[in-house]
This record gives C-alpha cells, sequence and structure tokens, in this order.
C-alpha cells in the first residue's frame, strides 16, 4: 500500500472516530472541505505542514496519520512449502 493510501485510510478512520464531519474537520483545520476529501480519496499529497494541522485538530500525533497498518499474514506458497 502507498504511503498516500495509508495517510487517506489514517485520516478517514481518525475524523470518523471523534464523530467529525470532512466539513467539520476542514473548517477547524482551515483547509477547504474538498481539499479533505480529495486527501481521503488519495488524489492528492498533503504537505508535511497539513498533516501536522489535521493532526492537531484530531488529537493525535501526526505520525499517526502516516502509521501503515500491520501487515496481513499471507499464505504460503508452493514454493514456501
Amino acid at each position: 500500500m502507498e504511503i498516500r493510501e495509508v495517510f487517506a485510510r489514517n485520516l478517514r478512520s481518525a475524523r470518523q472516530a471523534k464523530g467529525l464531519s470532512q466539513e467539520e474537520l476542514a473548517h477547524r483545520a482551515d483547509i477547504d472541505r474538498t481539499y479533505i476529501s480529495s486527501l481521503e480519496r488519495s488524489v492528492y499529497n498533503a504537505s508535511i505542514d497539513v498533516v501536522d494541522r489535521l493532526a492537531v485538530v484530531l488529537g493525535i500525533e501526526a505520525g499517526e496519520l502516516l502509521k501503515r497498518p500491520p501487515e496481513e499474514p499471507q499464505m504460503p506458497t508452493q514454493l514456501d512449502e
């Protein structure tokens, strides 16, 4: 998974966990709502400043928005056996 997708999933998840709409998050972070939507759809890359502003509003560390999910166990292939 590319880092842009990781960020998009984490942003959406953190926003929903706080019970915020895209519009409310955008308002609190002083960012356009359509930009939030684009970030959550992996359309744009967020600058480090934007990542920090969003994290502050969400009450989390900026690094949490970039943290990859734990690897899912893979099925063994015939070569692994």
